[in-house]
């Protein structure tokens, strides 16, 4: 039997999703971070090899049954990444078609199938992409962590642990986040928790997030302030989006993935709220479909397989 690979790989974990030539799912394998541009190259395929490995190893398949693989990676908008990841996936399925592209793009595969609509990502990182119905597609955010990422965990946590060092300093409220921050990361005092961010700032600050969530439930002003801050960022990426491809005046689907939503109703709230003032008819909506099932879809369809029940595949 033939089967169809599809990844989908961010700053925190990589998911495979193995899919059948009847497009049923045949295994689903989870890795770590897989964006090359911030965990480098060897760490990335060594994540993706492994989530791979474990998708076959559910379907009791190899790696040359395999006719179809697609993989969604942040970082993939670098043709530098885009080269070598491809040369990674040819050697490791060498009869399988396959197909480099960013996680966004998946993430939007599963959102529409193929027809229009946006997908606002917020995980590690954020961006949005959209494409509409003549087939046009546009995209914001996406920077990384450095010039843009806006709303993302990355982003919050960054804002939290500067709110922290401002209230140190006598320059902002007091916040909950100074002692809750240092107790959740197991770091003894403020410098330490400056020198772990400096040796490594992507398994800290994503972490702080649920952090400031819970504060902010607890009525804590600066980390509303920060999820407030989040949520304005995050729709301004998702509206310049909607603006650029002509929907504000439509119906379309504007659907969230990421480990961002879900866990503060303050953000959620708010960001749904201002969506709507921008984009009054969009259909709002948590991605139900897994990115990775995306991704495979895309793999059978790159191999020329016929799609039947994989876009409505859930994991």
């Amino acid at each position: 039997m033939n089967y169809f690979l599809g990844f989908d790989g961010g700053g925190t974990k990589t998911e495979a999703v193995l899919l059948n030539a009847r497009g049923q799912l045949a295994g689903r394998g989870l890795g770590g971070p897989s964006n090359p541009l911030r965990v480098g190259f060897e760490s990335a395929f060594a994540n993706l090899r492994a989530a791979a490995e474990q998708a076959l190893s559910a379907a009791r398949a190899d790696a040359k049954q395999v006719s179809g693989v697609c993989a969604g990676l942040a970082g993939a908008g670098s043709r530098k990444v885009v080269k070598r990841v491809m040369t990674f996936l040819v050697q490791t399925f060498p009869v399988a078609d396959v197909q480099v592209t960013t996680d966004a793009s998946v993430a939007l595969e599963a959102a529409t199938g193929g027809g229009a609509g946006v997908i606002l990502i917020a995980g590690t990182g954020s961006i949005a992409l959209g494409r509409n119905s003549a087939g046009q597609t546009a995209r914001a955010g996406g920077m990384g962590p450095w010039v843009g990422d806006e709303g993302s965990a990355f982003d919050i946590g960054r804002r939290a642990v500067a709110a922290v060092a401002r209230a140190r300093d006598g320059l902002a409220p007091v916040t909950l986040l100074a002692e809750m921050i240092p107790a959740a990361l197991e770091t003894p005092n403020f410098y330490t928790l400056l020198e772990r961010v400096a040796e490594a700032p992507d398994q800290v600050f994503p972490r702080i997030f649920p952090l400031v969530a819970e504060a902010a439930d607890l009525g804590d002003d600066p980390a509303r302030e920060i999820l407030f801050t989040a949520a304005l960022g995050l729709s301004q990426i998702a509206l310049s989006v909607v603006r650029h491809l002509n929907l504000a005046d439509q119906k379309f689907t504007l659907a969230k993935s990421g480990g961002v939503f879900g866990h503060s109703e303050l953000l959620d709230g708010a960001l749904d709220a201002l969506l709507v003032s921008g984009a009054p008819k969009a259909e709002l909506q948590q991605l139900e479909v897994s990115p990775a099932v995306g991704a495979a879809n895309w793999a059978m369809r790159l191999a020329g397989a016929p799609r039947k029940a994989a876009h409505g595949a859930k994991v």
